[in-house]
């Protein structure tokens, strides 16, 4: 008599042959995704508060940018574009949004500290004087005699030394005194000093919404008066690039189409804003986006080159006038100890 063979049961075939397809699905999504950059957290610092120039970074959060790229992003504010560079320093943020001239102080002072820039954002820098024609401000030389407003740790007031030598300043004729972020604008509104340091579209904006008529606002552009530096760039510590290169690129990937996202409908953009900041006014940060789209980076060399990248010769330059004040404590940099392009998305993605 033939022995029987012991069927399996339908609802084991059916699980095995699920399980089958799960790990060929599995296998499939690992081999044409960004595998090494799969569920990996991101910390990453601004420069300042939730406010319209912070669009682009948050806009590819709330799209899931950086989620289709296989990270986790998570977006927090900082007291000024100095913050930044010691919070991804010392590891405590992966990556940041911050001054490239003061990185390169920082990397002068901490030479073992190999941190570097990665996307070049303001292609030209927001650093500016602002004052008013009723305190007397009206070109650079006219800062004499009078107050300035600083906070000591503003990208702005890091390149007064600049400034003053590229105008002919008598810097010992000009009061500076240390104001904090907050108490900025309202001490220049209520004429307890002349000028202020500042990025050119925040302290515009806020002198507007805190009452000061338009025509008396005077916006001195430190790029317009001899100041030819970069602006903020995008930071990431070495630890990090080094241990997670694949999602480094995937932020900026993911950047790259909020970026780009922004430039072309900035009033939707802002919305990303908006809802992070509870108090803001979206009139007033749409502006304020719009200055910054306009001014810092939507320049003519970025519509030529595209985004994220520096022109090596200018970048040079840049060095060479921040050491005409700085004094190096060790050689002066060169430009690949600061910038680090390989990270870029292709040129071809990053067109204006």
């Amino acid at each position: 008599m033939k022995a029987s063979v012991p069927r399996r049961p339908v609802k084991a075939k059916t699980a095995l042959l699920a399980g089958l397809l799960l790990a060929t699905a599995l296998a499939a999504g690992a081999a044409i995704g960004p595998a090494s950059a799969a569920d990996t957290d991101i910390k990453f610092s601004l420069d300042f508060k939730f406010e319209g120039p912070s669009a682009p970074f948050l806009l590819p959060i709330d799209k899931g940018y950086y989620k289709a790229e296989g990270i986790n992003v998570t977006v927090d504010t900082a007291a000024g574009s100095l913050e930044p560079i010691n919070r991804v320093a010392s590891g405590t943020y992966d990556m940041g949004f911050g001054d490239i001239n003061s990185l390169i102080k920082f990397r002068d002072a901490n030479p073992t500290v190999p941190l570097k820039a990665v996307f070049m954002v303001y292609n030209k820098p927001p650093f500016s004087i602002v004052g008013r024609k009723s305190r007397g401000i009206s070109d650079p030389k006219s800062l004499e005699g009078k107050k300035l407003g600083a906070p000591a740790p503003d990208g702005a007031y890091a390149q007064w030394p600049i400034f003053v030598q590229a105008n002919g300043i008598d810097a010992s004729k000009v009061t500076i005194e240390n104001v904090g972020f907050p108490v900025r604008e309202p001490m220049l509104a209520a004429g307890q000093v002349d000028a202020i340091t500042g990025f050119s579209f925040s302290s515009f904006i806020n002198l507007k919404d805190k009452g000061v008529p338009v025509d008396d606002i005077v916006v001195l552009l430190m790029a317009d008066y001899g100041v030819n530096l970069y602006g903020n760039a995008i930071i990431v510590n070495p630890k990090f690039a080094a241990e997670k290169p694949e999602a480094v690129k995937g932020f900026l990937r993911a950047f790259v189409k909020g970026l780009k996202e922004t430039v072309q409908s900035p009033s939707t953009a802002v919305d990303s804003v908006m809802k992070r900041n509870d108090i803001a006014k979206k009139p007033v940060e749409l502006e304020r986006l719009n200055l910054a789209l306009r001014d810092n980076i939507a320049t003519a060399e970025v519509k030529a080159n595209g985004y994220g990248g520096i022109d090596n010769t200018r970048f040079t330059k840049a060095i060479e006038q921040i050491g005409l004040t700085y004094k190096w404590k060790g050689t002066a940099p060169k430009t690949e100890d600061i910038f680090d392009a390989s990270f870029l998305p292709a040129a071809a993605d990053r067109k204006f």
